[in-house]
């Protein structure tokens, strides 16, 4: 039997920054024009062809939707060159498809990556999600409890009154309640249309982004996504999915979930180190989008490994093609 080939996260980790550069690179000429398909399908198809070029043996366990639903980049899909080590991949070529089309802030290429078998295989249904920024006593906040005891229960942790809290929420219908709920503590709320993955990510960072927490229901494939960047920024997340009809509960089985009603910590939606890497496609928080300028583009990049803690942002200028 043969030894397994170590997952090497440093020698891989610029390469993946060079995945996500070139997704937010190819959506360039079409943020702000109206058309999310157009949009999606170009960082589809950057994404994948720069995956293709590196050295691992990958498997994406987190991406465009089973292989009846996306021609490519689906869950299950085998992509790199075969050399190297076997890796999950979660990515969403471009988080915020809606924001991209309307040139609104926080869309981001992402991508995250660790050794096989390492990540969650969340089947595309909902997840009620909760994460908080590092330095708090784990288990500070739970689903458990109701909005109202999570802000009130941070804000202890905190040292300070439920004032100084601000809450990140995606704004849904299905979300009133809570937004209701949270209010009434005097803590602020921050609603963003799209882009959850970003707005999990905004609590690792509450003096840059002045978000405290995050709750609400959103994809569960994107919470893994959440997961992999806090496991490497810090801080805490809970999940735990939400099912709407038999055929979503159906589909949790066929990814090898028997336990419906568990809720798993952040540890156990990524229970390996990981790298990952955002870059932005329109202006945010995390990273500014790509600028068109005379002859070239720029993108920024945030590329993190979690074994290190390491934290780098990378900003790559690159010549536009002729026409």
């Amino acid at each position: 039997m043969n030894a397994p080939v170590d997952f090497n996260d440093r020698m891989l980790s610029l390469g993946l920054a060079r995945v996500t550069e070139a997704a937010a690179i190819a959506t360039a000429d079409l943020i702000g024009r109206g058309d999310e398909k157009a949009a999606d399908q170009a960082a589809v198809d950057a994404m994948r062809t720069q995956l293709n070029l590196l050295d691992i043996n990958g498997v994406v366990v987190i991406g465009e939707g089973e292989r009846d639903e996306a021609p490519m980049l689906f869950i299950g899909e085998e992509v790199g060159t075969g050399e190297g080590p076997g890796v999950d991949i979660a990515l969403d070529p471009l988080e915020g498809t809606t924001l991209t089309a309307k040139d609104m802030p926080n869309a981001l290429a992402v991508i995250a990556m660790g050794p096989r078998g390492s990540m969650l295989h969340a089947p595309d249904t909902y997840m009620d999600k909760l994460a908080i920024g590092p330095g708090y006593p784990q288990g500070v906040v739970s689903l458990d409890m109701s909005p109202k005891e999570r802000v009130e229960a941070l804000a202890k942790a905190k040292g300070c009154s439920p004032r100084d809290i601000t809450v990140c929420i995606l704004e849904r219908p299905r979300h009133q309640d809570m937004i209701e709920e949270v209010r009434s503590t005097g803590a602020a709320i921050r609603l963003i249309t799209d882009g959850d993955v970003a707005g999990v990510m905004h609590c690792a960072e509450p003096e840059v982004t002045n978000i405290d927490m995050y709750m609400g229901t959103g994809g569960a494939p994107e919470g893994v996504l959440a997961a992999a960047a806090l496991k490497c920024m810090g801080g805490q997340m809970y999940g735990r999915l939400h099912f709407r009809h038999e055929y979503e509960r159906n589909r949790a089985a066929k990814a090898g979930i028997s336990d419906l009603d568990k809720i798993y910590s952040r540890d156990e939606m990524v229970t390996s180190d990981v790298i990952f890497a955002a870059s932005g496609v329109t202006d945010g928080n995390l990273v500014p989008g790509v600028k068109r300028e005379p002859g070239h583009l720029t993108v920024e990049t945030i590329l993190m490994r979690s074994k290190t803690g390491s934290v780098r942002r990378m900003h790559y200028r690159n010549p536009r093609s002729a026409g």
